[in-house]
């Protein structure tokens, strides 16, 4: 019988085993491009519709640019904070994929559930039936695990729930409806100010970057670090936002992504927006600026902040897994292709 001793050692010695068991890169699937009349459907995978106002508001105003919509049969189910069981959330994700007369699926809003489903989702059909998926925050889970798991390219952007203002529509339609290959750049309007004062950019490493989009929410993206949902990383371009998270706690996750091997293995970085995100009112807190000057400068890739990305709303629409151009000096990412077929 082996020594405590020999144990020991040889636990110690073990080779390290990287955390983040991301997917190899994998064939890329685009979905078809969205056209006046195609049917989008709207489901929950977190937190339940609590309102059919909402719900009614979400339709008509993709009604009003010419889609129809239908309904997840369990959008208004509760169990807890949860549109009802993960397997009936699931097989309402299932059922919009696998039905041929809907051309993008939707979520409603976010919340908290949608890792819950990862495990749960039968990525053949997914793969079999590819459409647009499209959603933010919470559902960042969706979109890195379907397309790791997939390929199929996914979509950071409005929930049905959202605002859909002049400004998100328009870049909404020119992706996904026009299939443009366009360049997300900040608006520049300064108002009736002697400078532009909302929606700057800050360049944290000046320098032009190539790589796949990748990224999505920073909260929701480091909790699935060591899963099997993560895409590959190498020379990707990661994008991150968030919302009412304390300093201390970003400091916490871009040290998670530090540790993970994440940031040495991007070409570039963009942090969109992160909404009430202060330091707060605690002794000697960080700032925001202060933990992405730490954890990205160093990394001396090409690093902006302040995109239009995140629980804001005037966003873009970003495609993760397309290939893209990033220029950290003048803050714009320029899509290499279509992100629609």
């Amino acid at each position: 019988m082996p020594s405590r001793r020999s144990f020991l050692q040889a636990t110690t010695l073990a080779p390290f085993v990287s955390l983040t068991t991301s997917q190899p890169p994998i064939a890329t699937i685009k979905p078809d491009r969205l056209k006046p009349g195609d049917t989008i459907g709207l489901f929950c995978p977190a937190a339940p519709a609590f309102t059919r106002e909402t719900v009614q508001i979400a339709e008509e105003s993709l009604q009003a640019l010419g889609f129809k919509t239908i309904v997840g049969p369990h959008a208004y189910d509760r169990y807890g904070y949860l549109a009802g069981r993960d397997a009936d959330r699931t097989a309402d994700l299932h059922a919009l994929f696998e039905n041929r007369n809907v051309k993008a699926v939707m979520a409603i809003h976010g919340g908290w559930g949608c890792a819950r489903l990862l495990p749960l989702l039968d990525y053949d059909l997914i793969q079999r039936n590819p459409k647009i998926l499209i959603g933010y925050s919470d559902v960042t889970a969706l979109l890195l695990g379907i397309y790791a798991k997939t390929g199929l390219v996914t979509f950071h952007g409005p929930v049905a729930s959202a605002t859909f203002n002049a400004y998100t529509v328009d870049w909404l339609k020119r992706l996904l409806i026009e299939g443009e290959a366009l360049t997300m750049k900040n608006p520049t309007d300064k108002g009736d100010n002697l400078t532009q004062v909302q929606d700057r950019i800050t360049t944290l490493r000046p320098g032009l970057a190539r790589g796949r989009l990748m990224g999505g929410n920073l909260t929701v993206l480091s909790h699935l670090i060591g899963s099997p949902y993560l895409p590959d990383w190498k020379n990707a371009i990661l994008f991150l936002e968030d919302t009412h998270e304390d300093v201390y706690r970003m400091d916490r996750m871009m040290n998670h992504l530090k540790l993970a091997g994440i940031l040495d293995q991007i070409s570039g970085f963009v942090f969109g927006k992160c909404t009430d995100c202060g330091p707060g009112s605690g002794y000697g807190s960080l700032t925001l600026d202060d933990v992405l000057t730490e954890y990205i400068i160093p990394l001396n890739k090409p690093a902006y902040s302040g995109a239009m990305i995140g629980h804001i709303k005037d966003k873009f629409t970003v495609a993760l897994g397309i290939d893209a151009e990033m220029d950290a000096t003048a803050g714009t990412i320029r899509l290499l292709e279509s992100a629609v077929g």
